[in-house]
């Protein structure tokens, strides 16, 4: 599912990478246009007519990607070489020779998806638009631009045979380069994923020696972790950033490994002095995470600083409102939550519907008022999280 996810993504960042590339074709054209003007070469008419209908084409794939957001669709490649096929049976068609340079361009941008498959489907598409072309060329010669051919062998001899050797040599040599980069890509996902998932592994295990030092379990960090990425999917946030958040909100309290257990397990109230030395937990989580490579330590380090923040500017550093970071807001609220419907040797844990409604009481307070909304309207699946991961006590 994970590998899968990652070539989805990749697949959307090749479809913007096409989009940019649709632009500039559409540079090209203009480029192409203006030089045929200037040198009147061509019928005016005809070669505005040509222009227009390619950068009508070229615009589609930009339409899909830009405006309609259509990047993450795999149906988006197709539209994308598709329409870029059109533009180069269009160009053949109407200039000949002068436009074989652009049978190469829809099989280099097929080549970018590191699919053999896909290079096949583009390969037959070209030369299929070039049959096409033939065709046009002989029955529909008013319309062509260039020379007109006298005859269908003349036409194959120095039309069609030099444009599908082209392609089909371009084909091969893409489908090579891409059967040696896909293997490749594979392996680059494969240990990309091994890593994460070590990190996330590492990040869950420092953060479970931090609960086990309060006598807590790490079902606190796992409910936490849950909740932020409900949030973190209600905010509009994409899968993978999701993903990286919940696993660096479980380092939200690695701080507490600097604090005494005497303070950390107190079952009476803190005095003044043991409540300061109890806020400075963000402070040492800041500092213990401050030189972490890596983004989700990144993102790590600010909860870690950030999550006993208040809305109001009354928290433990005095930063307020949009001064604090939205993802310390989101896990503000997970936290307090699980905090508080979680029972502890020293107090019951609530029931959820009161939970729901302290938080509600405090948004605009102790909470952001917007991450309060999601949280309300994604309540019934918090509940799910807490049924779903129960505490295992272990005093």
């Amino acid at each position: 599912m994970e590998k899968k996810r990652e070539k989805k993504k990749l697949i959307s960042e090749i479809n913007r990478v096409s989009a940019k590339c649709m632009r500039i074709i559409m540079y090209f054209l203009l480029v192409f246009f203006a030089f045929f003007l200037i040198n009147d070469i061509f019928d005016v008419a005809k070669l505005t007519l040509t222009t227009c209908a390619c950068l009508v084409v070229a615009f589609i794939p930009i339409l899909f990607v830009n405006i309609l957001k259509l990047d993450k669709k795999n149906g988006t490649r197709h539209v994308v070489i598709i329409c870029t096929v059109l533009i180069t049976m269009i160009l053949v068609t109407q200039f000949g020779s002068y436009a074989y340079p652009i049978l190469l361009f829809p099989i280099l941008l097929a080549s970018l998806y590191f699919d053999r498959t896909f290079i096949l489907y583009t390969s037959l598409l070209v030369i299929a638009s070039i049959a096409l072309s033939a065709f046009v060329q002989m029955n529909f010669s008013s319309i062509i631009m260039h020379k007109v051919y006298r005859n269908y062998n003349d036409l194959l001899i120095h039309f069609c045979v030099p444009a599908f050797l082209i392609v089909i040599f371009m084909s091969f040599i893409a489908f090579f380069i891409v059967d040696r980069n896909a293997m490749m890509f594979d392996r680059n996902i494969d240990t990309a994923l091994i890593t994460v998932e070590n990190e996330k592994g590492l990040c869950y295990a420092f953060s479970e020696i931090s609960e086990n030092k309060s006598k807590l379990t790490g079902e606190h960090i796992k409910r936490v972790a849950e909740y932020t990425k409900i949030l973190g999917r209600a905010s509009g946030f994409d899968e993978d950033y999701v993903e990286k958040l919940a696993t660096a909100a479980m380092m939200h309290d690695i701080g507490k490994l600097m604090i005494s257990p005497e303070i950390l397990d107190k079952p009476t109230k803190l005095t003044d002095e043991e409540y300061e030395i109890m806020k400075s937990h963000v402070l040492y989580g800041e500092a213990l995470l401050e030189k972490c490579p890596g983004e989700v330590m990144h993102l790590a380090r600010i909860i870690a600083k950030e999550h006993h923040e208040r809305w109001d500017g009354t928290g433990y550093l005095g930063m307020k409102g949009d001064e604090i970071a939205y993802i310390s807001r989101i896990v503000s609220v997970c936290d307090v939550f699980d905090a508080l419907t979680a029972e502890r040797m020293y107090k019951k844990g609530w029931s959820d519907e009161d939970t729901y409604n302290e938080i509600i009481t405090n948004s605009g307070k102790q909470f952001d008022p917007k991450v309060v909304k999601l949280f309300i309207q994604n309540f019934d699946k918090f509940k799910e999280v807490r049924e779903k991961i129960p505490d295992m006590k272990i005093y």
